[in-house]
């Protein structure tokens, strides 16, 4: 009870979770240099990366024993996001989990191919630009009442946009299976979409801290007036602001996991506030990396120009305006 009290209260990671970090790091380190990153683009998808990807569990990690799974936990699965993050992983990381994870819940048997998930309600002939729809022709959305798995003959077309992710404008065919319906079905994809983001924010986050130590060694091996352009506090400062903003949105997601996994629905607000801590540490941090290059970082030959990009992009995929009033009624709704 005391060790649980003490984890719940400062979820630091143990022996096992570190070493599952290392292990994604040095994968991603060893498989997902910039090269591939530019090589994916504009679609944003290494199909050979996205393999080995698979072949070391990462679908299945986290599914219980029941469902083919190793039983691992959303610590784990935010691990390995974040070192996704910090390579720029060209993979469907967050939507395949995520809907994997789904399906396990209604207990549906998982097939090879690369689901995704629709955020906003289904309408018939109404199209909706859905993350990662591009590569996956099979989408779960809720339509109605109820939850459902969409099968396409293909993935839908994709849309150009400046972060290299693969968007596309998808709307329900006619190939469906009912996963769930009613209240159950409401709930299943509140949790999926809370689970992406939260997985999206420690992709954010790692983003964030790559792109810091791509700006720490330039402004360590730079020099202005004989001195290292690092000891300027212009800046120094910023980057220091940057560390801060990486550890407050790490610590956040963190939290958020460990809610997730021991106690689910306690606090629901925690994913969407990790999203949105992330998102401002990723759109600052790059920026300041940005400039701390001068001109070479505003050039796209500069793999920071590639943290700048995805930053933005990762953080616009789906609709996030109101994540913030959502906390605010959650946070309000857990004082009552």
């Amino acid at each position: 009870m005391v060790d649980y009290e003490l984890r719940r209260n400062d979820p630091a990671l143990d022996e096992d979770e570190m070493a599952v970090r290392e292990a994604f790091a040095e994968f991603f380190t060893k498989e997902c240099p910039s090269s591939v990153v530019r090589a994916a683009e504009p679609l944003g998808f290494d199909s050979a990366l996205w393999a080995r990807l698979l072949e070391m569990g990462v679908a299945t990690m986290s599914l219980p024993a029941a469902a083919g799974g190793d039983g691992g936990t959303m610590i784990d699965l935010v691990l390995v996001a974040g070192e996704a993050g910090r390579r720029l992983a060209p993979v469907p990381l967050a939507s395949h989990v995520c809907a994997t994870r789904l399906l396990a819940a209604a207990s549906t048997p998982q097939g090879t191919r690369i689901c995704t998930i629709a955020h906003a309600p289904a309408v018939p002939g109404v199209a909706q630009l859905v993350p990662d729809a591009a590569i996956a022709a099979d989408v779960i959305a809720l339509t109605g009442d109820e939850l459902v798995l969409y099968q396409g003959e293909e993935p839908a077309a994709h849309v150009p946009n400046q972060g290299s992710t693969p968007l596309a404008w998808w709307q329900p065919g006619a190939n469906r299976t009912t996963l769930a319906s009613g209240p159950r079905a409401a709930a299943l994809h509140e949790i999926a979409c809370a689970e992406w983001k939260l997985l999206t924010a420690a992709a954010l986050t790692g983003l964030t801290d790559g792109a810091l130590a791509l700006g720490v060694e330039f402004v360590k091996t730079r020099e202005t007036m004989g001195v290292p352009v690092g000891s300027l506090q212009g800046v120094a400062y910023p980057l220091v602001d940057t560390a801060i903003e990486i550890a407050a949105a790490r610590n956040l997601v963190y939290r958020a996991a460990w809610m997730m996994q021991h106690e689910p629905g306690v606090r629901p607000e925690l994913p969407l506030m990790a999203f949105g801590a992330a998102r401002s540490a990723a759109t600052f941090g790059t920026a300041t990396v940005v400039h701390a290059q001068g001109g070479l970082g505003f050039t796209v030959e500069a793999d920071s120009s590639l943290y700048f990009l995805r930053a933005k992009g990762w953080s616009a995929i789906t609709e996030s305006a109101t994540d913030m009033t959502r906390v605010g009624a959650q946070l309000v709704a857990g004082l009552g």
